[in-house]
């Protein structure tokens, strides 16, 4: 297993509800390990994730098909 982040950095401020739902629905993506909206900045998501399973475009298009406008933020 070949563990790797992606953070991704979401364009409109979510609620604390609509996070949970995201984080949520990430959670059930196969390959995803640890989903979470950063403390410091609330509109950064951290997504823990196996790329033998999953990569970032797919987690980018997951993001954006919840009707987020978003994008991969380099590390």
């Amino acid at each position: 297993m070949q563990l790797t982040d992606v953070l991704i950095h979401l364009d409109q401020k979510i609620d604390e509800i609509e996070k949970e739902n995201l984080v949520e629905q990430l959670r059930n993506v196969d390959g995803v390990i640890a989903p979470r909206f950063t403390n410091a900045k609330a509109h950064l998501l951290l997504i823990a994730y196996n790329s033998d399973t999953t990569n970032s475009a797919t987690l980018l298009n997951k993001v954006k098909d919840k009707g987020y406008n978003a994008q991969l933020v380099g590390l």
